[in-house]
């Protein structure tokens, strides 16, 4: 099968040119031998790797996270129980995310309710929560 050039894996992959640079300078995705006249001939196993790193993202999985996966990936002598760990920590992540952003949630509540939403903005209390320094 021929290459891809940059343009073709971008396409197939539904990133732009960019992303497929900037995924190479982070070490994500392999850079590829070039031709004779320069250009980068890339495989089919950089189109699923580009859409691997995608769905990794979509899942909330940051670059550095995909680089440690996709190390372990490479690494063919692991057992899948590590890949498990790493996702099982991950869900760990986002539990405390959650707990953090419901805890936000109702402070916003709280503030909303404290606020008779009329009068002038000198007397809001919403504000003047926020402005208060914490002691």
């Amino acid at each position: 099968m021929k290459g891809l050039t940059i343009g073709q894996l971008a396409k197939k992959a539904r990133v732009n040119v960019e992303t497929v640079r900037y995924y190479e300078r982070r070490g994500l995705i392999p850079e590829p031998p070039r031709l004779e006249s320069g250009y980068r001939q890339y495989t089919l196993d950089a189109v699923n790797r580009l859409c691997f790193i995608k769905r990794a993202q979509h899942l909330g999985f940051t670059l550095k996270e995909i680089g440690q996966l996709l190390a372990l990936i490479d690494n063919n002598n692991l057992d899948c129980k590590e890949i498990r760990k790493f996702t099982i920590e991950k869900i760990r992540d986002i539990e405390a995310k959650i707990d953090h952003l419901q805890s936000l949630k109702k402070a916003m509540e709280d503030l909303a309710r404290g606020c008779p939403g009329q009068g002038p903005i000198s007397e809001c209390t919403i504000i003047e929560a926020l402005i208060t320094p914490f002691i």
